[in-house]
Order: structure tokens, then sequence, then C-alpha cells
């Protein structure tokens, strides 16, 4: 459960302050105003990589979980092993 939630809360609170600088910064600065390349503004850029953020999280985190499916798997083997040679006594 701590692998689980080292990773976890960590990416999410990535995901929520990367998520929601977009609407601060288009909201209160003109940071993301200026063009970034040809009639493109940084706003469509930063929006176009919270896409590119939201599936690489994703990657990510079914990497993890099937790691955490192996540990769970494996815990349950013990768990049956033990409990066999528990009712063998």
């Amino acid at each position: 459960m701590r692998k689980k939630k080292a990773f976890i809360l960590p990416a999410m609170i990535f995901f929520f302050v990367f998520y929601f600088t977009l609407p601060f910064l288009t909201a209160f600065t003109t940071v993301l105003n200026a063009t970034a390349f040809g009639p493109i503004s940084w706003a469509y850029v930063y929006a176009f990589a919270q896409f590119v953020m939201t599936w690489g999280l994703a990657y990510a985190y079914i990497g993890q979980a099937n790691k955490w499916d192996d540990l769970v798997d494996d815990a349950r083997r013990e768990a049956a092993q033990g409990s066999a040679e528990g009712s063998r006594a």
C-alpha cells in the first residue's frame, strides 16, 4: 500500500498543478498569448501538452499497477501456502 501511495500522491499533485495552471495562466496573465510558431500561441501548445501528459501518466500508472498486481498475487500465494500448511498441523 505504501508503494502505491508513493506513486499516486505525487502523480496526482503533478496532474492537478499542470492541469489548473492553464486556466490560471490564460485568465490572469498574458504569458501564453505569445506566438509559439506560425499562428499557434503557447496556449495551444500547453493545451496539447496536457493530452500528452494525461496519456503519459496513464501509461506510467498501468506499468505500476501491473507491478502491484504481481505483489498481490505473490501475497495471495503465500497466504494460501500458509493456510494449507496450518491445516495439516
